[in-house]
Protein backbone atom coordinates (compact mmCIF):
# COMPACT_ATOMS: atom_id res chain seq x y z
CA UNK A 1 0.00 0.00 0.00
CA UNK A 2 1.15 3.51 -0.78
CA UNK A 3 0.11 5.31 2.40
CA UNK A 4 0.72 9.02 2.42
CA UNK A 5 -0.37 9.65 6.00
CA UNK A 6 -2.45 8.40 8.90
CA UNK A 7 -4.72 10.49 11.09
CA UNK A 8 -4.70 8.71 14.40
CA UNK A 9 -7.99 9.99 15.77
CA UNK A 10 -11.15 11.35 14.15
CA UNK A 11 -14.72 11.94 15.27
CA UNK A 12 -15.96 13.11 11.86
CA UNK A 13 -14.73 10.68 9.20
CA UNK A 14 -16.97 7.75 10.15
CA UNK A 15 -20.52 8.59 11.27
CA UNK A 16 -21.08 7.79 14.95
CA UNK A 17 -17.70 6.04 15.27
CA UNK A 18 -14.26 6.93 16.58
CA UNK A 19 -11.80 6.10 13.84
CA UNK A 20 -8.32 6.40 12.45
CA UNK A 21 -8.01 7.55 8.85
CA UNK A 22 -5.52 6.11 6.38
CA UNK A 23 -4.70 8.32 3.38
CA UNK A 24 -3.54 6.51 0.24
CA UNK A 25 -1.39 8.10 -2.45
CA UNK A 26 -2.49 8.30 -6.06
CA UNK A 27 -5.69 9.20 -7.89
CA UNK A 28 -6.97 8.78 -11.44
CA UNK A 29 -8.94 12.05 -11.20
CA UNK A 30 -7.61 15.60 -11.25
CA UNK A 31 -10.51 17.58 -9.80
CA UNK A 32 -9.24 21.17 -9.64
CA UNK A 33 -10.84 21.86 -6.24
CA UNK A 34 -9.30 18.74 -4.61
CA UNK A 35 -8.18 19.58 -1.08
CA UNK A 36 -5.59 16.77 -0.89
CA UNK A 37 -3.19 17.68 -3.74
CA UNK A 38 -0.29 15.99 -1.93
CA UNK A 39 -2.13 12.67 -2.36
CA UNK A 40 -3.05 13.23 -6.01
CA UNK A 41 -0.11 14.90 -7.76
CA UNK A 42 2.97 12.60 -7.78
CA UNK A 43 5.38 15.54 -7.65
CA UNK A 44 3.87 16.44 -4.25
CA UNK A 45 4.01 12.95 -2.75
CA UNK A 46 5.70 12.72 0.62
CA UNK A 47 7.47 9.79 2.19
CA UNK A 48 5.12 6.85 2.57
CA UNK A 49 4.10 5.21 5.84
CA UNK A 50 4.83 1.47 6.08
CA UNK A 51 1.92 -0.94 6.41
CA UNK A 52 3.60 -2.50 9.45
CA UNK A 53 3.63 0.88 11.20
CA UNK A 54 -0.10 1.24 10.59
CA UNK A 55 -0.86 -2.21 11.97
CA UNK A 56 1.40 -1.67 14.98
CA UNK A 57 -0.53 1.50 15.79
CA UNK A 58 -3.91 -0.20 15.33
CA UNK A 59 -2.93 -3.06 17.62
CA UNK A 60 -2.10 -0.56 20.37
CA UNK A 61 -5.42 1.26 19.91
CA UNK A 62 -7.70 -1.78 20.04
CA UNK A 63 -10.63 -1.04 22.31
CA UNK A 64 -10.11 2.71 21.98
CA UNK A 65 -10.89 3.13 18.28
CA UNK A 66 -13.94 1.62 16.60
CA UNK A 67 -13.00 1.80 12.96
CA UNK A 68 -10.55 2.64 10.20
CA UNK A 69 -11.46 4.95 7.35
CA UNK A 70 -9.49 4.43 4.13
CA UNK A 71 -9.41 7.45 1.84
CA UNK A 72 -7.09 9.17 -0.59
CA UNK A 73 -6.37 9.86 -3.33
CA UNK A 74 -8.35 6.89 -4.58
CA UNK A 75 -7.97 3.74 -2.45
CA UNK A 76 -9.29 1.34 -5.10
CA UNK A 77 -6.16 2.02 -7.17
CA UNK A 78 -4.09 0.18 -4.57
CA UNK A 79 -3.30 -3.41 -5.63
CA UNK A 80 -2.91 -4.51 -1.97
CA UNK A 81 -6.18 -2.97 -0.79
CA UNK A 82 -8.09 -6.20 -0.22
CA UNK A 83 -5.33 -7.85 1.81
CA UNK A 84 -4.79 -4.62 3.74
CA UNK A 85 -8.46 -4.48 4.74
CA UNK A 86 -8.46 -8.17 5.69
CA UNK A 87 -5.63 -7.49 8.13
CA UNK A 88 -7.49 -4.50 9.59
CA UNK A 89 -10.61 -6.59 10.10
CA UNK A 90 -8.57 -9.34 11.75
CA UNK A 91 -7.91 -6.75 14.48
CA UNK A 92 -11.70 -6.38 14.98
CA UNK A 93 -12.03 -2.93 13.45
CA UNK A 94 -14.92 -1.75 11.31
CA UNK A 95 -13.86 -0.42 7.90
CA UNK A 96 -15.11 2.53 5.87
CA UNK A 97 -13.85 3.44 2.42
CA UNK A 98 -14.05 6.73 0.52
CA UNK A 99 -14.07 6.22 -3.24
CA UNK A 100 -14.76 8.03 -6.50
CA UNK A 101 -16.54 4.95 -7.84
CA UNK A 102 -14.49 4.63 -11.02
CA UNK A 103 -13.50 1.00 -10.33
CA UNK A 104 -16.72 -0.92 -9.69
CA UNK A 105 -14.93 -4.26 -10.11
CA UNK A 106 -12.88 -3.52 -6.98
CA UNK A 107 -15.94 -2.36 -5.08
CA UNK A 108 -17.72 -5.59 -6.03
CA UNK A 109 -14.87 -7.69 -4.61
CA UNK A 110 -14.89 -5.70 -1.37
CA UNK A 111 -18.65 -5.98 -1.02
CA UNK A 112 -18.83 -9.66 -1.94
CA UNK A 113 -15.95 -10.36 0.47
CA UNK A 114 -17.87 -8.65 3.29
CA UNK A 115 -14.88 -6.43 3.92
CA UNK A 116 -16.69 -3.11 4.34
CA UNK A 117 -19.05 -1.63 6.92
CA UNK A 118 -19.54 1.79 5.32
CA UNK A 119 -19.01 3.23 1.84
CA UNK A 120 -18.82 6.91 0.94
CA UNK A 121 -18.80 7.60 -2.79
CA UNK A 122 -18.17 10.99 -4.31
CA UNK A 123 -20.50 11.70 -7.22
CA UNK A 124 -18.64 14.48 -8.97
CA UNK A 125 -20.99 15.63 -11.71
CA UNK A 126 -23.76 14.69 -14.11
CA UNK A 127 -22.48 11.93 -16.37
CA UNK A 128 -22.07 14.22 -19.36
CA UNK A 129 -19.77 16.54 -17.36
CA UNK A 130 -17.61 13.92 -15.65
CA UNK A 131 -14.56 14.29 -17.87
CA UNK A 132 -14.77 18.08 -17.70
CA UNK A 133 -14.97 18.15 -13.90
CA UNK A 134 -12.44 15.40 -13.15
CA UNK A 135 -9.99 16.35 -15.93
CA UNK A 136 -9.66 12.66 -16.77
CA UNK A 137 -10.99 9.96 -19.05
CA UNK A 138 -13.80 8.08 -17.36
CA UNK A 139 -16.33 5.50 -18.48
CA UNK A 140 -19.67 6.92 -17.25
CA UNK A 141 -21.12 3.43 -17.01
CA UNK A 142 -18.59 2.67 -14.25
CA UNK A 143 -20.06 5.44 -12.13
CA UNK A 144 -23.58 4.16 -12.69
CA UNK A 145 -22.51 0.60 -11.85
CA UNK A 146 -20.80 1.67 -8.63
CA UNK A 147 -23.86 3.62 -7.50
CA UNK A 148 -26.07 0.57 -8.08
CA UNK A 149 -23.61 -1.78 -6.35
CA UNK A 150 -23.52 0.44 -3.28
CA UNK A 151 -27.28 0.92 -3.08
CA UNK A 152 -27.89 -2.83 -3.43
CA UNK A 153 -25.10 -3.86 -1.06
CA UNK A 154 -26.98 -3.80 2.24
CA UNK A 155 -24.01 -1.83 3.66
CA UNK A 156 -24.35 1.61 5.24
CA UNK A 157 -23.41 4.28 2.71
CA UNK A 158 -23.59 7.87 1.61
CA UNK A 159 -23.11 9.66 -1.66
CA UNK A 160 -21.32 13.01 -1.58
CA UNK A 161 -21.05 15.96 -3.93
CA UNK A 162 -18.76 18.94 -3.47
CA UNK A 163 -20.65 21.96 -4.73
CA UNK A 164 -18.50 24.52 -6.53
CA UNK A 165 -20.28 27.46 -8.07
CA UNK A 166 -18.14 27.75 -11.20
CA UNK A 167 -18.40 24.04 -12.08
CA UNK A 168 -21.87 22.87 -11.09
CA UNK A 169 -25.18 24.62 -11.65
CA UNK A 170 -28.28 23.90 -9.59
CA UNK A 171 -29.58 21.88 -12.54
CA UNK A 172 -26.33 19.86 -12.60
CA UNK A 173 -26.77 18.94 -8.95
CA UNK A 174 -30.38 17.98 -9.59
CA UNK A 175 -29.12 15.62 -12.33
CA UNK A 176 -26.67 14.13 -9.83
CA UNK A 177 -29.63 13.53 -7.52
CA UNK A 178 -31.38 11.65 -10.32
CA UNK A 179 -28.31 9.37 -10.53
CA UNK A 180 -28.71 8.54 -6.84
CA UNK A 181 -32.52 8.47 -6.89
CA UNK A 182 -33.84 6.53 -3.89
CA UNK A 183 -30.54 6.60 -1.99
CA UNK A 184 -30.48 6.63 1.80
CA UNK A 185 -28.27 9.66 2.06
CA UNK A 186 -26.71 12.30 -0.17
CA UNK A 187 -24.26 14.75 1.38
CA UNK A 188 -23.72 18.20 -0.09
CA UNK A 189 -20.24 19.38 0.79
CA UNK A 190 -19.62 23.10 0.78
CA UNK A 191 -16.42 23.94 -1.05
CA UNK A 192 -13.95 25.56 1.36
CA UNK A 193 -10.75 26.85 -0.32
CA UNK A 194 -8.06 25.82 2.16
CA UNK A 195 -5.73 24.18 -0.36
CA UNK A 196 -6.51 23.06 -3.89
CA UNK A 197 -4.95 21.09 -6.71
CA UNK A 198 -5.53 24.03 -9.04
CA UNK A 199 -4.41 27.23 -7.24
CA UNK A 200 -6.99 29.26 -9.14
CA UNK A 201 -9.71 27.61 -7.06
CA UNK A 202 -8.43 29.32 -3.95
CA UNK A 203 -10.51 32.25 -5.22
CA UNK A 204 -13.57 30.16 -6.02
CA UNK A 205 -16.89 31.79 -5.19
CA UNK A 206 -19.20 29.78 -2.97
CA UNK A 207 -22.91 29.18 -3.35
CA UNK A 208 -25.03 31.34 -1.09
CA UNK A 209 -26.95 29.77 1.80
CA UNK A 210 -30.17 30.40 -0.13
CA UNK A 211 -28.84 28.58 -3.19
CA UNK A 212 -27.70 25.63 -1.07
CA UNK A 213 -31.14 25.43 0.57
CA UNK A 214 -32.79 25.42 -2.87
CA UNK A 215 -30.48 22.63 -3.99
CA UNK A 216 -31.24 20.64 -0.86
CA UNK A 217 -34.98 20.97 -1.35
CA UNK A 218 -34.71 19.62 -4.90
CA UNK A 219 -32.58 16.66 -3.83
CA UNK A 220 -34.94 15.82 -0.98
CA UNK A 221 -37.54 14.93 -3.62
CA UNK A 222 -35.21 12.20 -4.87
CA UNK A 223 -33.28 10.77 -1.92
CA UNK A 224 -34.27 9.85 1.61
CA UNK A 225 -31.92 12.22 3.42
CA UNK A 226 -29.85 15.25 2.37
CA UNK A 227 -27.09 16.50 4.66
CA UNK A 228 -25.11 19.72 4.24
CA UNK A 229 -21.52 19.66 5.47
Amino acid sequence: MKIGDIQRFSLIDYPSRICATVFTQGCNFRCPYCHNPELVEPSLFRRTTADDDVFAFLKKRRGKLDAVNITGGEPTLQPDLIEFIKQIRSLDYMVKIDTNGSFPEVLRKLIDGKLLDYIAMDVKAPLEKYEEITKSSIAPENIVESIKLIMDSGIDYEFRTTITASLLTERDIEKIGILTDGARCHVLQKFVPSKTLDPRFMNEAAHTDEEICNIREKLERLVQSVIIR
